[in-house]
């Protein structure tokens, strides 16, 4: 009976032992595919310099447009594409998810803004070994604060419609590049500042599929909070952090003071690359 006893338990202990390490594997794979997701009243332009960073690191980088981003921002912001009135969150999660599905092996997503909300959904789809999400949008299910509402009131006001929101300077200035001279912004905004749908972000406001299953065990998450974000406080970006539950699984959050909207891109931007590179080794 005890050797019959003890060779039940050796097996049990030898599943254990395989059983977790298979987990840690998992855990462990890496791949060496990166997709960057832009934000809103941006397009892939914005992510040029990101990519030749983390490609001198080895990996192969993405970065795909939603519908009607592509192209030169400046010939964009001249020739507004009718269609684009029409794209919501939705029609971008099933952009990019066939964009990934073409791709050979599952990647690691990187997004801003709404890219970060992107990030997150992507995740939980199971699309991505690992998702970052830096000054990103907040899903459904977790509560804007003021100053976000402020902030984006002029694009998702109600009363225009299914109309595009037309980004001008001085908004741009104030909302999204707010540690910059006007003079620096103005810059940034000839470079990448573009059109946008209002129904991308209304829809995360109002539409079931923005939100987030917080309890549903996930692949490793990094939020990245600037601290001085006019739309996407850090604060706001600790709390959608935190609202994951599951225990097993990593959801990470950095704070970088000084840094505005415009954090992957203002001076010093190669910090938070570095991080998110140093973060993705560890993991």
């Amino acid at each position: 009976m005890r050797k019959f006893f003890n060779s039940l338990m050796l097996l049990l202990a030898t599943h254990f032992s395989f059983s977790q390490t298979l987990k840690n594997d998992a855990t462990m794979t890496k791949s060496k595919t990166i997709v960057f997701i832009h934000g809103l009243f941006v397009n892939p332009s914005s992510w040029n310099e990101w990519k030749t960073y983390f490609e001198a690191k080895g990996y192969t980088c993405y970065a795909p447009a939603y519908p009607y981003h592509e192209g030169k921002p400046a010939d964009l912001r001249n020739n507004i594409n009718p269609k684009l009135a029409q794209v919501d969150f939705e029609n971008v999660m099933m952009h990019l998810s066939k964009f990934i599905d073409s791709l050979p092996e599952k990647p690691i997503v990187i997004g801003h803004s709404l890219g970060g909300l992107a990030v997150q959904k992507l995740v939980e789809m199971d699309k991505a070994v690992a998702g970052i999400s830096i000054n990103g949008g907040t899903p459904k299910n977790v509560l804007p604060t003021l100053r976000t509402v402020r902030s984006m009131f002029s694009v998702i006001n109600p009363f225009k419609g299914k109309s595009v929101f037309i980004t001008n300077k001085k908004w741009f200035h104030n909302a999204f590049c707010s540690s910059l001279t006007r003079q620096e912004s103005d810059i940034v905004f000839d470079e990448i500042a573009v059109p946008e749908s209002r129904q991308i972000p209304r829809a995360t406001l109002n539409k079931a599929f923005a939100k987030i299953n917080f309890k549903k065990p996930h692949n490793p998450l990094l939020f990245i909070g600037g601290e001085i974000d006019r739309i996407i406080p850090a604060r706001l970006t600790k709390r959608n952090a935190s609202s994951y539950k599951d225990k097993n699984s990593i959801a990470d959050f950095k704070e970088f003071k000084g840094r505005s909207h415009y954090i992957c891109g203002q001076k010093g931007w190669q910090e938070v690359a570095e991080y998110v590179c140093n973060w993705l080794v560890k993991i």
